[in-house]
């Protein structure tokens, strides 16, 4: 297992200076960048190259994760929408072969957050999903890279919400490159049991990300760590396991996460260096028993 960190943990907007961040997050003891692809979809070629030599100089390997946008929605009712979601998540994917990177998060099979404003038919969504999945499906594979395809919450996505539902989907889509990225603070809220659901999983999980039950750093609320490390282990996971916090108050990222009070007034740069530091080591005490 390698200990990641998601990119926009020192700031409150999603932009983002990859090489700077890069220094950062190795320099806090991570051994991975989780990276944005639509950052990632917009780089031109120098920028790519820039991002490709910090990450081989540090040692930090990469993850990608893509929260798609409408118009990418591979469950769209209309066919070109969904064609164009497969050329930008082909596209991405090509990139990320560029940047020596092989794994692609997000709730890929649709855009997020969902549209609770309209009717949602789930079963033909599955079906829409699942088709376009197929295609994406054989561009990892030729580019030997995987896509693990997040669970949300019920208020972030009605696709799919449960693991169970997850393996289910995954059977029908048939291809070895797509996997389950398993949320702990989703989790906290659809499943009955965390460890329960990752060992369900099995195999069969891709990739992790890691907060507490109100989105903190891990070892700051009440999920049970030491049983999560334990099923870790179980099911013999060797993927990145990253950190995903949303903690910083009053910038565009808590008003799309829609954090509406301030976990921590007033901290300064160093108490969030402090406060990961201790959240890493937590971690570590908790997975590596």
């Amino acid at each position: 297992m390698k200990y990641g960190l998601l990119y926009h943990y020192w700031s409150d907007g999603w932009s983002c200076d990859y090489p700077k961040t890069a220094e950062k997050i190795k320099k806090a003891g991570f051994d991975v960048m989780e990276i944005g692809g639509d950052h990632l979809s917009r780089m031109n070629a120098a920028e790519m190259d820039a991002l490709r030599r910090a990450a081989v100089d540090l040692g930090l390997e990469l993850s990608v994760n893509i929260g798609p946008a409408r118009d990418q929605d591979l469950a769209s009712e209309d066919k070109a929408t969904r064609e164009h979601g497969i050329a930008y998540l082909t596209d991405v994917l090509k990139r990320m072969d560029g940047i020596g990177c092989r794994m692609m998060i997000g709730a890929l099979y649709t855009f997020w957050p969902a549209d609770f404003s309209v009717e949602n038919d789930k079963e033909r969504a599955w079906d829409r999903s699942i088709d376009s999945l197929r295609e994406l499906a054989r561009a990892a594979e030729d580019l030997g890279s995987t896509c693990s395809l997040e669970i949300l919450n019920r208020y972030e996505g009605y696709i799919l919400n449960t693991c169970e539902e997850g393996l289910r989907y995954l059977e029908r889509i048939g291809s070895p490159s797509m996997k389950l990225l398993l949320d702990t603070f989703h989790m906290s809220i659809e499943e009955d049991s965390l460890p329960g659901a990752i060992r369900l999983a099995g195999s069969r999980l891709g990739h992790m990300h890691l907060g507490e039950g109100n989105r903190k750093l891990p070892g700051l609320g009440s999920l049970p760590w030491a049983e999560i490390g334990q099923a870790l282990r179980d099911a013999h996971f060797d993927g990145f396991a990253v950190i995903e916090p949303f903690m910083r108050y009053g910038g565009q990222i808590a008003k799309d996460i829609h954090l509406w009070h301030d976990f921590f007034p007033g901290a300064t740069e160093a108490e969030m260096d402090r406060m990961l530091a201790d959240s890493l080591a937590f971690l570590k005490q908790h997975f590596e028993a």
